[in-house]
C-alpha cells in the first residue's frame, strides 16, 4: 500500500502532469501526419527526456505512443491515408465508411475501441506479466517464422479482390523486401549499383507512395466526388456502448490478440492490427460487407493495436527484450535513468512501477476528450476543396519521407511506389498486401535462415515443437484458402451449367 501511495505521488508531480498533457497533444499531431510513425514520434523525444526526471521521461514515451498508434486512423479514415503502419490494415475500411458518410462512427469506433484496448493491455501488464514474459521466452525462431509467415498469409483473407491477386501482391512485395544488404547472407542484392538502396526499401516510404501519392494521383483523373453536406461533426462517441455491445465478442478477441502479440519480441501494433482485421473478417457473419465500410473490422482491430502496444512493455520491463521498435527505444531510457529492466525493477523499484501502469492508464483516458478534439479539428479536412488538399497532401508525404532517414532518395521511392500503387489498384490487385509483404518480409527470412542453420538444414524442427506446429497449421491453412476457394468456386459453377 505504501508502494502505490508513493506511486500516485510520483504520477501527481507537476512536471510529470504536464509532460503527459505535452507529449499527448505532440503524439496526437505526429501521428496523424502520413509518414511520421509512433516509433519516430518516440524517438524524436529521446532528447526532450534527458532533462526530465525518470517518471516524467517514461511518461512522455507512454503517452505519445499511444496517441500516435489511434491519431494514425484520422487520415486513413478521412484521406486513406494511413498515419502509422499499424493503421494500414484497416484503412481502406475507415475511409469507404467516410464515403458513405459514417466518418464519425469511424473515428469514434477507432477512438472509443483503441482506449479500452490499451486499458485492458495495461492490465494484462500488471496481472500477468510474469506468465506472458515466460511464454515470449519459450518462442525460438521457428516459431518467429510461422507467425511472421502467418502474417504475410493475412493478405489472403484481408482481400476484397481475388486471394491469388492478393498473394501476387504480397509476393511482390517479398521480392521489394528482397532489395539491398539487409539479409543474412550480408551480400548485395537487386541494388543494380545504386549505393542507398544498400540498406533496403523502408516500410514508410512504401506505405506513404501506395496509400497516398496514389490516391493523388487517381484524384489527378477522376471527376471530383460530390461534395460533403456542410456541417460540424455531431457526437463523436454516439454509438459506440450500442457497437460495444453488439461486437463484445469480437473486442474481447482483439484485446486478446493484441496482448499476446505485444509480448512476443519484434511483433507490435503492426502485426496485431493485421491478424486481428483478418480474424474480424474471417469469423464475421457479415463476411461480404468487409471493404464496402463494415465498423465491425474496426472494432477489433481499433482494440488489437492499443492492447499490444501496453503489452509489449512486459518482456521491455522484466527482462530488457524489446516488444517492439517503441519499447526498445523506452528501454534505453530505463537504462539512462536509472531504472534497469529486470525482476529486481518489481522488487526494489515497486513504486515507480506502479507510477508507471497509472500513466499507462491515464493516458488512455486522456485520450478520448484529446482524441475528440483532433478529429473534430482533422474533419475541416473533409470540407476543403479538393485541389487545396492534394497538393498538402503530396508535400507532407515528401517531408514524413525525408524524416525517416533524412535522405532525399526517400522521397523519390515515395513517388516510385505511388505510380506502383496505382498501376495496382487500377487492375485490382490490393496495394494494403504489398505493404504487408515489404514490412514482414525481412522477418521472414531472417528467422527462416537462423532456423535453418540451428538445425543444420533439417525442416523437421519447424513442425516437431508444439507451438510452431500449430502456427505452421494455421499458417498452411491460410495458404491454401484461395486454391480451396478456386476449387469450390469452380465445382458449383459445373453443378450449375449442370
Amino acid at each position: 500500500m505504501n508502494d502505490m501511495i508513493e506511486a500516485v505521488r510520483l504520477v501527481l508531480a507537476w512536471d510529470v502532469l504536464i509532460a503527459i498533457m505535452a507529449s499527448a497533444v505532440y503524439g496526437l499531431v505526429v501521428g496523424s501526419l502520413p509518414g511520421l510513425s509512433a516509433t519516430m514520434a518516440t524517438a524524436l523525444l529521446v532528447p526532450v527526456t534527458f532533462y526530465l526526471s525518470p517518471i516524467a521521461a517514461i511518461a512522455t514515451i507512454i503517452t505519445a505512443s499511444a496517441m500516435a498508434i489511434f491519431s494514425g486512423d484520422i487520415p486513413g479514415c478521412l484521406l486513406r491515408i494511413p498515419g502509422t503502419p499499424a493503421s494500414a490494415a484497416y484503412t481502406d475500411e475507415a475511409y469507404a465508411m467516410t464515403r458513405k458518410g459514417q466518418a464519425e462512427l469511424a473515428l469514434g469506433a477507432g477512438l472509443w475501441f483503441s482506449a479500452i484496448g490499451g486499458i485492458v493491455g495495461t492490465i494484462s501488464l500488471v496481472v500477468m506479466a510474469p506468465m506472458l514474459a515466460e511464454m515470449a521466452l519459450s518462442f525460438s525462431t521457428y516459431e518467429y517464422f510461422w507467425l511472421a509467415f502467418l502474417g504475410l498469409m493475412c493478405a489472403t483473407l484481408v482481400a476484397r479482390s481475388s486471394p491469388i491477386k492478393a498473394i501476387a501482391s504480397m509476393l511482390l512485395g517479398l521480392l521489394f523486401a528482397c532489395i539491398g544488404m539487409e539479409n543474412p547472407a550480408g551480400t548485395p542484392r537487386f541494388v543494380f549499383g545504386v549505393t542507398n538502396l544498400l540498406g533496403g526499401i523502408e516500410p514508410i516510404p512504401a506505405l506513404v507512395g501506395v496509400f497516398a501519392v496514389s490516391e493523388v494521383m487517381r484524384a489527378m483523373v477522376t471527376a471530383a466526388p460530390p461534395k460533403l453536406p456542410d456541417r460540424k461533426f455531431g457526437s463523436i462517441l454516439k454509438g459506440q456502448w450500442g457497437l460495444t455491445k453488439k461486437y463484445q465478442w469480437q473486442m474481447w478477441r482483439g484485446n486478446i490478440v493484441g496482448i499476446i502479440i505485444g509480448v512476443l519480441p519484434g511483433a507490435g501494433a503492426d502485426m496485431a492490427a493485421w491478424v486481428s482485421y483478418a480474424m474480424s473478417k474471417k469469423w464475421s457473419k457479415e463476411p461480404e460487407k468487409f471493404g464496402t465500410g463494415h465498423v465491425e473490422g474496426l472494432v477489433e482491430a481499433g482494440a488489437s493495436n492499443n492492447a499490444s502496444l501496453a503489452s509489449g512493455w512486459v518482456p521491455a520491463l522484466l527482462f530488457g527484450i524489446p516488444g517492439d521498435t517503441i519499447t526498445a527505444i523506452a528501454i534505453g531510457v530505463l537504462y539512462m535513468k536509472g531504472l534497469n529492466p529486470g525482476p529486481t525493477l518489481f522488487t526494489e523499484r515497486a513504486s515507480s512501477m506502479y507510477a508507471l501502469y497509472i500513466i499507462f492508464v491515464l493516458a488512455n483516458i486522456i485520450m478520448i476528450p484529446l482524441g475528440i478534439a483532433m478529429i473534430r479539428l482533422a474533419s475541416r479536412i473533409l470540407r476543403a476543396p479538393r485541389s487545396s488538399v492534394m497538393p498538402v497532401i503530396i508535400l507532407l508525404c515528401a517531408v514524413g519521407a525525408f524524416a525517416t532517414g533524412a535522405n532525399l532518395f526517400s522521397v523519390f521511392l515515395v513517388g516510385v511506389f505511388g505510380c506502383v500503387g496505382y498501376v495496382m489498384e487500377r487492375n485490382g490487385y490490393p496495394v494494403a498486401a504489398l505493404v504487408l509483404g515489404i514490412v514482414m518480409g525481412s522477418m521472414v527470412e531472417q528467422n527462416f535462415i537462423t532456423s535453418l542453420i540451428k538445425s543444420d538444414g533439417n525442416p523437421l524442427p519447424f513442425i516437431e515443437r508444439p507451438v510452431s506446429a500449430v502456427l505452421a497449421s494455421l499458417t498452411l491453412g491460410a495458404l491454401l484458402w484461395p486454391a480451396g476457394v478456386w476449387v469450390f468456386n469452380r465445382m458449383q459453377r459445373r453443378r450449375a451449367a449442370a
